[in-house]
């Protein structure tokens, strides 16, 4: 097929809910992608911050390959030796602590599953999180998302969650003053969709201390900073503490749909048979591509490379930038103009990159893998769109 003809079979038949780039993907390898046409493109979005590793990262190519012609799936009605191995590994890799997990299916998966063990924990309802912050589009975690646009048509039936602004203490601390039904506190360490926002370690440490004393748990949403993304497994490891939880997705499995929820000794012992469930969730084929995705960060020493990577794209931007955020590749450009235009140039130029709520974002995504050829190649080609861009803004 085409591009043509896949664009227009695409939005024949499939809900028109996403708003796409108008490329049709075939191939991958590495930070590259190719089009029906056999196009090039360099790949700083990775599929929404997914390929950590590159695309068709050949360890856990051959896991995947392997494990399904062994079996491709059966329930948690039974044990698996992959299914074990998966997660011995992903706690091992996990904070201190954080020694049980619960697999799924998705980033919003993780997020709901994380909110009903708070609730269950704490035996408290109400929760608390953050103006611009993103947890998914299912009903769970739509409540905690903070954007209108998404909340706004299914208010009537969202649980009630309170909204404190990022990075302000003293506002959360007045919320668990006022309402004393508050279990969880949920939040993106980085809130990447809102523009790679940031907040410093004292916040974070802070939030763990009113969480200790009003009995209330704290979950990261380290579906975009998890997986060893900006530097470490867990951005947690960063900030001089631990939450009760953490909900992994998106980079777990290179690709497969995995999603993972950390949960503390506490928390778990609170847990029966029958409390939660999913049937795909922990399947043979995701699982293998999860410990292959997990063994290939710690025999390839990756993890330290995030924040080579983000030094190397910072130093790119610089001379067009407002201001660089983020952590090891989890990047966002603040741009002078609006970065819509950019991406489309960027794109035509034959780079993906992404955008963001805030409208001169660029967020660059890139995997651990990245070369310095292709960091060469991105400066080149920003440079000479911003130039283009500014002389006629």
């Amino acid at each position: 097929m085409t591009t043509t003809d896949t664009i227009h079979l695409e939005d024949l038949v499939q809900l028109p809910t996403y708003t796409k780039m108008p490329v049709a993907l075939v191939r991958g390898e590495g930070c590259t992608v190719w089009d029906a046409e056999g196009t090039a493109y360099l790949d700083l979005y990775g599929g929404h911050c997914v390929t950590l590793l590159g695309h068709c990262p050949p360890t856990v190519v051959q896991a995947i390959q392997q494990q399904a012609a062994e079996l491709l799936f059966y329930s948690n009605a039974v044990y698996s030796p992959v299914r074990a191995q998966a997660a011995q590994l992903l706690t091992q890799m996990a904070p201190d602590g954080l020694d049980h997990v619960f697999f799924c299916n998705s980033g919003t998966e993780a997020n709901e599953t994380a909110l009903k063990l708070a609730r269950s924990w704490t035996g408290k309802p109400g929760v608390i999180a953050m103006h611009a912050g993103f947890h998914g589009r299912t009903l769970g975690s739509l409540a905690t998302t903070h954007n209108p646009k998404y909340r706004t048509p299914y208010a009537a039936v969202l649980p009630v969650t309170h909204f404190a602004p990022f990075g302000d203490l003293d506002a959360a601390r007045a919320l668990l003053a006022q309402h004393d039904d508050v279990g969880a506190i949920i939040l993106e360490p980085i809130q990447s969709m809102a523009g790679v926002l940031e907040a410093p370690p004292s916040y974070f440490q802070g939030l763990r201390a009113l969480c200790d004393a009003h009995g209330v748990a704290l979950i990261f949403d380290e579906v975009q900073t998890g997986v060893g993304r900006t530097g470490t497994f867990s951005i947690a490891d960063q900030l001089g503490m631990t939450p009760d939880l953490i909900s992994l997705a998106k980079s777990l499995g290179s690709g497969v749909p995995v999603g993972a929820v950390l949960a503390s000794d506490a928390i778990a012992a609170t847990v029966q048979p029958g409390d939660q469930g999913s049937t795909f969730g922990g399947g043979m084929l995701a699982m293998a591509a999860l410990h292959a995705t997990l063994q290939t960060l710690l025999d390839d020493d990756l993890m330290p490379k995030a924040p080579v990577i983000f030094d190397q794209l910072s130093e790119a931007v610089a001379p067009h930038a407002v201001a660089v955020r983020g952590k090891g590749c989890l990047i966002g450009v603040e741009l002078p103009i609006p970065a819509k235009p950019v991406r489309q140039a960027l794109l035509d130029a034959g780079i993906l990159t992404g955008s963001a709520a805030h409208p001169n974002v660029l967020r660059l995504m890139p995997p651990l893998t990245l070369p310095p050829e292709a960091v060469q190649q991105f400066a080149d080609a920003f440079d000479a769109v911003m130039t283009a861009h500014l002389a006629t803004a």
